[in-house]
């Protein structure tokens, strides 16, 4: 008898949304199928799957033990969210090549069900970073009599949902500022700095309004700015590494000695982002909005107001709460917010299927956000925006170490 050939091995998912993506939270049932196409006839011994979840951290470090020595200490850390195994055909051991107990698969294309229940305690969202990663998968593996087994992956997406209509994210966020410049015996006016949004969760796709007001007493010509960043911190062995890198940005008119601006909503867009992390253990991915004042030779007068970016928007009435409770907060400026914000779009809205299946086209997405960079990595997860060394927010100033020196007075 001549012995079939395996055409085909996959695996797939029934998806829960209408966009055909597998996404997935805590406490649902992930199900799909394994496909095996064979022309002729195999045997078989087992078919199983084994599902599982796992947050990764890993980076180097190199260290000095003394002249002419050094050597490179690894931080990893592992959290296990989950691990599934089942048999789809056959038994558990797989470790005799006797002809019992086989299951013959005729010639075609055969499919295989499975499913398995997400636990119902707070999973960490999926993510790909600069140090660590969160991922979840299934893998499918076909044993054989005298053959290697074959094996197959697919991933699929987890977002642990973050409800922006809460008290906490509903807040609105705010600060205040001011920064005299001197050297020596010789001073300059101030510069006074007051920001202040409507509330601290956003889903992306959503403009932050920005209400801020810019004095500039000094003698200088000075510049205000937003950005938002976004901080990856990563956790091993009682170590810490920190990432921060800019997803999108603007600038106001430059503002000469003795002048004021007022920001009455300046709009800010927030691109399509990964959630927040703020559950695990070894993982966190946080937002803020930083506010401020490009000075030339001289430290930025900035205000970083916190951000947390949710997967499920504002509800209209959230809104409306929202607006009404920062109109009667926002008197310092003198400003009003909108009656009726316009609703934010869902997250499926704003993150299309090109953009998760990474096939976003990276140029013309920094065109057309002035400045931003994102794309998505294998199915539903963005790259990162470029390091806060790569793309500088302030195109103007002389050099991050410049700004690092004293302020010094212009000169006469």
């Amino acid at each position: 008898m001549v012995l079939g050939k395996v055409k085909s091995f996959t695996v797939s998912f029934d998806c829960l949304n209408d966009s055909n993506v597998p996404v997935f939270s805590s406490g649902d049932c992930v199900s799909g199928r394994v496909t095996i196409e064979v022309t002729g006839e195999i045997r078989v011994k087992s078919l199983k799957i084994h599902a599982k979840g796992l947050a990764k951290v890993r980076w180097t470090e190199s260290r000095n033990a003394g002249s002419n020595t050094a050597y490179t200490q690894n931080y990893t850390e592992e959290v296990e969210y989950l691990n599934h195994k089942d048999i789809l055909i056959g038994h558990e051991r797989d470790d005799d090549n006797s002809e019992e107990g086989l299951t013959t698969i005729h010639s075609g294309r055969h499919e295989y069900a499975f499913s398995l229940e997400l636990p119902q305690t707070p999973l960490a969202t999926s993510f790909e970073g600069k140090h660590g990663s969160v991922r979840y998968w299934v893998k499918a593996e076909l044993h054989r009599p005298w053959l290697l087994p074959m094996k197959t992956k697919k991933e699929f997406t987890v977002f642990e949902h973050i409800d922006i209509n809460t008290p906490l994210l509903l807040s609105p966020q705010a600060g205040t500022k001011d920064k005299t410049l001197c050297c020596w015996f010789c001073t300059s006016g101030p510069i006074s700095l007051s920001a202040k949004i409507e509330r601290k969760g956003y889903t992306p796709g959503e403009s932050i309004q920005i209400f801020a007001e810019i004095e500039n007493c000094s003698s200088r010509m000075v510049v205000p700015k937003a950005a938002i960043y976004q901080t990856q911190t990563f956790y091993a062995k009682g170590k810490m590494k920190e990432v921060k890198q800019l997803v999108a940005n603007l600038r106001g008119e430059s503002l000469s000695s003795g002048k004021t601006e007022t920001w009455s909503g300046k709009m800010l867009k927030i691109p399509p982002v990964s959630p927040s992390i703020l559950d695990c253990n070894i993982i966190r991915v946080e937002y803020s909005l930083m506010v401020y004042v490009d000075i030339p030779g001289a430290i930025n007068l900035s205000l970083n107001l916190p951000l947390v970016i949710g997967t499920i928007p504002l509800h209209p009435f959230g809104s409306r709460t929202s607006s009404v409770s920062s109109q009667c907060s926002m008197s310092w400026l003198g400003m009003g917010l909108p009656e009726r914000p316009e609703a934010p779009p869902s997250y499926a809205e704003i993150v299309t299927e090109e953009q998760r299946q990474g096939s976003l086209d990276v140029p013309a997405a920094r065109e057309e956000l002035d400045g931003p960079l994102f794309a998505y990595i294998h199915e539903f997860r963005f790259q990162p925006p470029p390091l806060y060394s790569e793309v500088d927010p302030n195109p103007d100033h002389a050099s991050r170490a410049e700004e690092r020196r004293l302020d010094a007075c212009p000169s006469r």
